[in-house]
């Protein structure tokens, strides 16, 4: 549309990299204007993976509920699709309640799915995904990455070398089709139903942003994260299943290793932290792919009157 009203409703989409103070940030413009908070947090979306999630206590969450949190259990599976439609039905129902939906969260595929819509992927073939996970375990999970990346550079380039889940799906659609699977996603562009005002946290000093991503996992420990990780562990539904989505998170992954006793307790804290970092690494290159996006860094200066100004300026402009 070029020009005129544009009559979609508004939404807000509050993005960035772990342990930028998304929440913070979303919870004190919830308190400034009529915002209906939605996570965009893949790990948040499952019922125990609290403490090493980031996830806001349940008193934060008395006070500023947020869709989207513990409506799944950790062996559960939630895509990417679940997400778009979950989330548009919240979405739905805060606009309805008279307020402006805020989707706050790092899973920069979730907002992906959300804005553009989901490209129409043949669905699962059990005998080849059954062949593929043989593989994976027979000859490495990067050995098939590297096929991968034969047969679908871009895609390649996405997904680690240890994502099993994300190279099986892909390589899948590759065989199955005969099209990569970049080429299939990139051929889904809808426009979505929401006019949207995209702000993005983007830390400009990486040292103090892992200084942050330290802090707070120390903070996470000392809160009891390994109690929390014991718990799961225990968990009947998730016994001998590491690989479960919920499981691989950041943090999780790391500390499931630990309790098998495969590293030391500084062996495991350095583990996490780096693989948070890397987790950071990605969200920001992905964040900054943002175009339309409004830039803020959270270390430089407080994002907040910056935010206001823009969220003030886009409530009260209806025009594109």
């Amino acid at each position: 549309m070029t020009g005129g009203i544009d009559n979609r409703p508004p939404a807000i989409a509050l993005m960035g990299p772990t342990a930028s103070g998304k929440t913070d940030l979303a919870i004190a413009l919830a308190g400034r204007f009529p915002l209906g908070l939605v996570s965009a947090d893949s790990a948040l979306v499952y019922r125990g993976l609290d403490i090493g999630s980031a996830k806001p206590d349940a008193g934060t969450l008395a006070v500023h509920p947020h869709e989207l949190v513990d409506i799944r259990e950790p062996d559960q599976p939630f895509s990417a699709g679940d997400f778009r439609t979950e989330a548009l039905a919240a979405m739905a129902r805060i606009h309805a309640a008279g307020k402006v939906p805020l989707l706050v969260g790092g899973t920069g595929l979730y907002f992906r799915a959300l804005t553009r819509g989901l490209a129409e992927l043949p669905v699962a073939q059990p005998a080849l995904r059954q062949a593929l996970s043989a593989r994976g375990g027979r000859e490495g999970w990067p050995a098939l990455h590297a096929e991968l990346a034969r047969l679908d550079p871009v895609a390649a380039t996405r997904i680690r070398p240890t994502d099993p889940q994300r190279i099986q799906r892909a390589l899948e659609v590759c065989l199955s089709t005969g099209q990569p699977l970049s080429v299939l996603q990139a051929q889904s562009s809808q426009r979505p139903p929401w006019r949207l005002l995209k702000l993005v946290l983007l830390p400009a000093d990486r040292a103090q942003l892992h200084r942050r991503i330290a802090r707070r996992f120390d903070i996470m420990l000392a809160a009891g994260f390994l109690d929390e990780v014991r718990r799961l562990r225990a968990d009947p539904r998730l016994a001998g299943r590491p690989d479960l989505p919920a499981l691989r998170a950041v943090g999780y992954r790391q500390a499931w290793s630990h309790l098998d006793g495969q590293t030391d307790t500084d062996g495991f804290r350095q583990q996490a932290i780096e693989a948070t970092r890397q987790l950071a690494k990605r969200q920001l290159t992905w964040f900054r792919g943002e175009r339309d996006a409004f830039a803020l860094d959270p270390l430089a200066a407080d994002p907040l009157p910056a935010a206001v100004r823009y969220v003030e300026a886009f409530l009260g402009d209806r025009s594109e």
